[in-house]
């Protein structure tokens, strides 16, 4: 594992666009020592590759935190009113504005 320190966090933060003080890559730096300690604790655990990665804690696929989607006809709006709603419309679409340089 390659060591992270100030200087590595730096690297990524130019690399990321982030502008931070030193007080805060102190914290940062602090805050990857205590998960490489915990990923190291994770290493002493027995027979761990005998065990597949869980993707999603519930296996049981009849139960989901989601709702089934239902189409409610009276709510639907069509493409006229839609584009009444739009503050500006080209070639009957909804321009919006440019938001990459």
């Amino acid at each position: 594992m390659k060591e992270v320190n100030k200087e590595t966090l730096k690297i990524a933060a130019e690399k990321l666009l982030f502008d931070m003080e030193d007080s805060q890559y102190e914290t940062l730096l602090n805050e990857f020592h205590v998960i490489i300690k915990q990923l190291e604790l994770m290493d002493n655990i027995e027979d761990l590759s005998s065990y597949s990665p869980l993707s999603f804690p519930y296996v049981d696929e009849s139960f989901s935190l989601l709702r089934d989607d239902e189409v409610i006809e009276e709510t639907l709006l069509n493409k006229e009113e839609v584009l009444a709603n739009a503050k500006e419309v080209r070639d009957g679409q909804i321009e919006l504005p440019k938001v990459v340089g």
